[in-house]
């Protein structure tokens, strides 16, 4: 690694490459004839003590890099610390130690912690290709994770980025493991708890297989992406915080692997835990609300299934030293009206404004959550709490504390809805018996949604509703035409709507 004849020319190239370092040679570089090197072979990148690993990338165009060059994605080149025209030596990368572990995955083994260390690590340090990565990903999902597997995988990606301790002894979060569309209750729980006065620093993913996640919705207000010391600021003076877990670096190979999951469309229950606690562990959450939906389109269908998540968030819970409380909800529909950001963000802002037009059910599941994360605090009494959350929202105080979060975080100028748009229709006169999670929240993505915040889409119906032959049941929104188009090939296919008798509504027992 040191000869000199196998020094390059570094460049900076601008391109995004997700999450992954990416080199580029060219194809007429003479290290790339005499070493060997292959496309989407590893290189190491190396300047004294500075190192990198990437994947390369062969171009034949001189304007993109030169035969004596080395180009950098962005990440890439932000991680080597180095300015352009340094001279940096290049050679093969070592396989990950790690992957022998996910072949012996493969093939159903059940792994060790130290298998999921050795794994975590080698993520966090760039070792593995995106199709390495997508191997870890899919056997982990297809031959399932047994509880101490997803313990240790916990455990292991908490370890990979920052662990935040706050000086006190209670620190609260709520979480739903997601799959209902609009079910944003997170930003009506977080301003209330905050008001209440426990603190609750609220690190949310983006989303990985829905229109919009916590912090897609959020930054349609305000920024999200808030380094460690800002958050601290924030949550010393507010209480709370909205704001995406990335850039808190906290659990950061979860972030990596949800880039892998997303378009695999991939988003297996127990990497699904891990994830969900890997980041409230390096957040120093110590009390833990989890909501589960359970409905016929929901991640979770049955009640049985529902029973057994929630005895295996208990399980990994106790023995990382966090206190969870599941609660099981109603999942048959949306929550709320709106799907996708600028639609969502409209939702939560009218509950908390407490606006006659503000949606029901977002407001009533949102006090009820609020309410159980309130009786953490030992001076509350149990069964008090949707009580007090209820009067910090009907107070105007939940609006105030969000529109104080906005401000700390930076508040954004307002995005509008996209301006083209199409509506659906019923074909029949009755109630609304079953709506599909999974259809609308499709719709809701092929027509722009999260990428493009103003896109998405607007129930105007909701189960039990009566409807009209011919009445609007909702209306899609996106920015570009292609767009568009292909969310109105998907609601040619079906509404997403089941019209029917009223007795034809199945009937769920929930925990709220």
């Amino acid at each position: 690694m040191t000869d000199t004849s196998k020094r390059l020319m570094l460049r900076r190239l601008a391109i995004d490459t997700n999450r992954e370092n990416v080199a580029y040679l060219h194809r007429d570089c003479p290290l790339y004839r005499t070493e060997g090197f292959q496309a989407l072979s590893k290189l190491e990148v190396r300047d004294g003590h500075r190192q990198i690993l990437a994947v390369l990338n062969v171009v034949d165009d001189a304007g993109i890099v030169g035969v004596e060059d080395i180009a950098l994605s962005e990440q890439a080149f932000a991680q080597m610390g180095l300015p352009e025209g340094t001279r940096v030596t290049i050679g093969h990368a070592e396989p990950p130690s790690s992957m022998e572990a996910v072949r012996r995955k493969l093939r159903g083994d059940r792994l060790s912690a130290a298998d999921y260390m050795a794994i975590t690590q080698d993520i966090a340090k760039n070792r593995y290709s995106k199709i390495e990565m997508a191997a870890f990903v899919v056997t982990s999902g297809q031959t399932g994770l047994d509880r101490d597997e997803i313990l240790y995988l916990t455990e292991a990606m908490a370890c990979t980025g920052k662990r935040v301790k706050w000086e006190e002894p209670l620190v609260a979060d709520k979480h739903c493991i997601g799959g209902i569309p609009g079910n944003r209750t997170s930003m009506i729980v977080v301003p209330i708890v905050a008001a209440h006065g426990l603190l609750i620093p609220k690190t949310s993913s983006r989303a990985i297989t829905s229109p919009a996640g916590t912090a897609d919705t959020m930054e349609v207000l305000a920024n999200v992406e808030i380094g460690p010391k800002p958050m601290r600021t924030i949550l010393h003076a507010r209480r709370g915080c909205l704001v995406w877990g990335g850039t808190a670096n906290l659990a950061p190979v979860d972030d990596i692997l949800i880039a892998v999951e997303r378009p695999l469309g991939m988003d297996s229950l127990g990497q699904m835990v891990a994830s969900i606690l890997s980041k409230k562990l390096a957040a120093g959450s110590t009390h833990l609300i989890v909501d589960i939906p359970v409905g016929p389109t929901a991640k979770v269908h049955h009640m049985r299934e529902a029973l057994s998540l929630r005895k295996l968030f208990e399980y990994v819970g106790d023995r990382i030293g966090i206190h969870i409380e599941v609660i099981i909800t109603d999942g048959r529909q949306p929550i709320g009206r709106g799907i996708g950001p600028v639609l969502e963000a409209r939702d939560v802002m009218q509950v908390l404004e407490c606006r006659t037009e503000a949606p029901v059910d977002l407001r009533e599941k949102s006090l009820r959550l609020a309410g159980r994360v309130i009786e953490f605090d030992p001076d509350v009494r149990g069964g008090n709490g949707y009580a007090l959350a209820r009067d910090i929202l009907d107070s105007g105080r939940a609006a105030q504390r969000m529109n104080e979060i906005i401000d700390s975080q930076g508040r954004h100028a307002p995005i509008p809805l996209g301006e083209l748009s199409f509506d659906v229709k019923s074909e029949q006169q009755g109630v609304v018996t079953a709506i599909d999670n999974l259809h609308l929240a499709r719709i809701a993505r092929l027509a722009g949604a999260p990428m493009d915040k103003g896109a998405g889409v607007d129930l105007f119906k909701k189960l039990g509703d009566p409807v009209e032959e011919g009445e609007v049941l909702y209306r899609v929104y996106a920015v570009f035409p292609p767009d568009l188009r292909f969310a109105q090939e998907q609601s040619a296919r079906g509404t997403g709507y089941n019209i029917g008798l009223p007795e034809e509504i199945p009937a769920y027992s929930f925990g709220l």
